[in-house]
């Protein structure tokens, strides 16, 4: 033992529950984590394909990526009162089993009902994974091996959907798009199998009153909000459905909100928002999530409708800015250490802005070139933003409360990504309906004209991202 392991207290040598291989433990949730993430970009690439094949619209057709999100947002906030039901082996076995259900339930769908059924089973899975891969993280590693552990963490995290796009394109280009959701089942199986040997559990089974009325507000709530934004694209703004959703939504989100912030032990602790640093954190966090995840939904599109290329191409095309995505994620958080928040984050969302941008001047005949180099941009800024405003965030809260901090941002994260989403189908509809009313039959262009709308939705929020990010302090380490 080396003198400065030895020089550390006691307490910092010894994880809090002791476990024989820690890394054989994490190995279940780290792959399903992994399959998770990947799940949540890969079939953006596939869309065009599914359109054709189970013939319904883009409207229709994004709820596979916003069903998928909120059905996570949905369940992230309740995995706190799930593990104190239930003990952490039964908790990631039966996520595991969920999500190979639900991935066979799509794989097998014989149209598109039966698949957004199935994504929406994998989208409780994920959020059953994704939370607890941290908490038992921090619970089985020793202080001084944490860091690398919640490296390893992220690092899933980073690269799964950074790759997500580019396998998914290898496959259709050999295969289906049902391959995709077959390609998920082994690696749930090892993972189940990891699970069942390796992993313990990590927290007592207090089994605590469970507030049933927050659960079914936030429910109600997040839904009606994501369901109006996303009927919009078929129905538009102007549409009574679209507005009473919409209402309705914020009507119970309003009583959600009111709730947690009165009772004794609240689902989400939206009391973190009174303090200044966690909440520009947040927000900035969800303006970032909503910028990648809406630009992620449109350029797979916009490349294989408006280019017109073929989608194992497209695969390849968005490779680059993937693995850019989950470098400049790595660095970054290390940058926030030697320079605080303020500088990266500003940087980060003007780098946005300048791919958002270039993305937004495309054509039906831009260069190949031009397009992973405005996407490696994109995925510069995004993530160079991203973790060191999550960081200040959290570094904000101390106590009790700081607990509750990752839940909320990685919950709404997730909403907003959603409705991002839905938003960016909505404009491109928009756009392609400006393009066609002038008389021309040209499906390519009026494809790039409303993908162009959307790019401009991306532009805005990294926009909105920089000024707010003007209001980071200098100095915030």
């Amino acid at each position: 033992m080396d003198s400065a392991q030895s020089s550390q207290p006691e307490m910092a040598k010894t994880a809090r529950v002791q476990v024989a291989h820690p890394m054989l433990a994490m190995m279940g949730m780290l792959i399903g984590g992994f399959v998770g993430m990947f799940s949540e970009t890969s079939l953006n690439i596939a869309l065009p394909q599914l359109m054709a094949q189970l013939n319904v619209s883009t409207a229709t057709v994004q709820w596979l990526v916003t069903g998928y999100m909120l059905m996570v947002g949905v369940v992230l906030p309740l995995s706190s009162i799930i593990t104190k039901w239930f003990t952490t082996r039964q908790v990631i076995l039966f996520a595991l089993i969920d999500f190979a259900v639900g991935a066979i339930i799509s794989a097998s769908a014989p149209g598109f009902g039966v698949l957004l059924f199935g994504r929406m089973i994998q989208g409780i899975a994920t959020g059953l994974i994704l939370p607890l891969m941290f908490t038992v993280a921090m619970q089985i590693f020793p202080p001084y091996k944490l860091g690398a552990a919640m490296g390893m963490v992220g690092l899933v995290i980073m690269f799964a959907p950074a790759v997500g796009p580019t396998l998914a394109g290898i496959v259709l280009g050999v295969a289906s798009w049902r391959w995709i959701f077959w390609l998920f089942v082994p690696f749930l199986v090892i993972a189940f199998l990891f699970a069942v040997t390796s992993l313990k559990n990590i927290a007592e089974v207090s089994r605590p009153k469970v507030d049933f009325l927050s659960i079914i507000l936030s429910t109600l709530g997040f839904g009606s909000l994501v369901l109006g934004v996303s009927l919009a694209s078929d129905q538009g703004w102007g549409s009574a459905t679209v507005i009473g959703a919409l209402i309705v939504g914020i009507l119970i989100l309003a009583w959600y909100t009111h709730r947690q912030l009165t009772v004794d032990k609240p689902i989400l602790n939206l009391r973190a928002f009174a303090i200044p640093g966690f909440r520009i954190g947040a927000i900035l966090v969800m303006i970032n999530f909503g910028i990648i995840l809406s630009a992620m939904y449109l350029l797979p599109m916009y490349i294989q409708k408006g280019l017109l290329v073929p989608v194992a191409l497209t695969g390849i095309i968005m490779f680059p800015g993937g693995v850019m995505n989950a470098i400049v994620s790595a660095v970054s958080g290390r940058l926030y250490d030697h320079v605080g928040a303020q500088m990266p984050a500003r940087l980060g969302f003007i780098i946005s802005m300048v791919g958002a941008l270039m993305l937004a001047f495309t054509s039906t005949h831009s260069a190949v070139w031009y397009v992973i180099m405005a996407h490696v941009i994109l995925m510069i800024g995004a993530p160079l933003a991203m973790s060191p405003s999550q960081t200040h965030g959290l570094n904000a809260l101390t106590g009790p409360i700081a607990a509750d901090g990752s839940a909320i941002m990685n919950t709404l994260q997730q909403i907003v990504g959603a409705i991002a989403t839905a938003i960016a189908t909505s404009l491109l509809g928009i756009g392609q309906a400006a393009y066609l009313a002038n008389g021309t039959t040209n499906a390519a262009g009026a494809f790039v004209n409303g993908a162009h709308y959307g790019f401009y939705f991306t532009f805005v929020l990294a926009l909105v991202g920089f000024l707010l990010a003007l209001r980071l302090p200098k100095a915030d380490r």
